[in-house]
């Protein structure tokens, strides 16, 4: 099992609270799946919902993604190497799932991508010929969307602070974001009252009922327990999103996978066996080298209101 974060965060137990209940079901009984320091994965009895507990005080979580979580020094545990040097990646890897966007939306019109971060998806959007908007809770990251893209629309703050009007998009995305909510529900409440209701919602997140995750157990790389506060399955994921109104349309891990280069598969490796750090070490000068690769642990769920009867 790998360390845990080095963030400053930890050193006070009042920056954390305890999950009393099951924010998908209520219920309040659970069985814990593992533990690690001061937290505890653990899986509702009547729902089957996976959260971590405790967790930061809502008040607190925003601090978990300053510019160290975007350079991070420990990306294994937190944030990411170099988010910003990964662009070519990243936009190879949104261009890829644009596909999926056309597939259910043919017709271009007004986006807004929760949790834009550096702007990747929104620039692939608008060069396909969208009218973009963005939604980033982290000023560190959304400056990259302003400056380098000129996206000057991205708000910055909780989307609750947005001065969308109701019904204004086409079409809503939220990529890695769900998992990160304290309160899923509400958070989804709000952002899909902004959604036309012919529109289309998109979403991912990861998988924790898929092969990999199960054959990895708590050495899973998505278990980062300062930042993802939930794991969801394609049962739990389908329940958030009848709960708030929508139906889905289409869940599949095809479009989950990632273009990343050698020095990311290593950095993660060493999760996995702190072994690996040497083993794969005469990989080193392929740094840069970069491939496709899915190892399906991530879900794309496409979504849409409920029709009246």
């Amino acid at each position: 099992m790998s360390d845990l974060p080095k963030s400053p965060l930890l050193d006070d137990p009042a920056n954390f609270s305890a999950v009393e209940h099951c924010t998908l079901c209520g219920g309040a009984k659970s069985t814990e799946q593992f533990r690690e320091g001061p937290f505890r994965v653990v899986r509702c009895d009547d729902c089957s919902l996976v959260y971590v507990t405790p967790r930061l005080r809502p008040e607190v979580l925003p601090e978990v993604y300053n510019e160290d979580y975007w350079s991070s020094k420990s990306p294994k545990e937190r944030g990411y190497a170099d988010y910003r040097s990964q662009a070519p990646l990243y936009l190879k890897t949104f261009k890829k799932r644009l596909a999926l966007v056309e597939r259910f939306r043919d017709q271009k019109g007004h986006a807004l991508d929760v949790g834009c971060a550096a702007g990747f998806f929104l620039k692939i959007l608008h060069d396909a010929g969208w009218k973009v908007e963005g939604v980033e809770l982290s000023p560190a990251i959304a400056s990259h969307a302003r400056d380098v893209y000129g996206f000057e629309q991205v708000h910055v703050g909780p989307i609750e602070t947005a001065n969308y009007a109701e019904k204004s998009f086409d079409l809503i995305t939220m990529w890695d974001v769900v998992e990160h909510v304290p309160e899923p529900i509400p958070f989804l409440e709000t952002t899909l009252s902004l959604l036309k209701d012919d529109g289309i919602f998109i979403l991912e997140t990861q998988n924790v009922e898929s092969k990999f995750a199960k054959r990895l157990g708590p050495k899973w790389h998505h278990y980062k327990h300062l930042e993802h506060l939930y794991h969801f399955s394609p049962k739990t994921i389908e329940r958030l999103l009848d709960a708030v109104g929508m139906e889905v349309l289409h869940l599949t891990p095809k479009f989950g996978g990632k273009h990343v280069s050698i020095e990311f598969v290593r950095e993660r490796a060493v999760r996995v066996h702190g072994a690996m750090k040497w083993a794969l070490l005469p990989l080193a000068p392929l740094n840069k080298m970069s491939f496709y690769v899915n190892m399906k642990d991530e879900m794309i769920v496409v979504a849409r209101k409920k029709r009246s009867s």
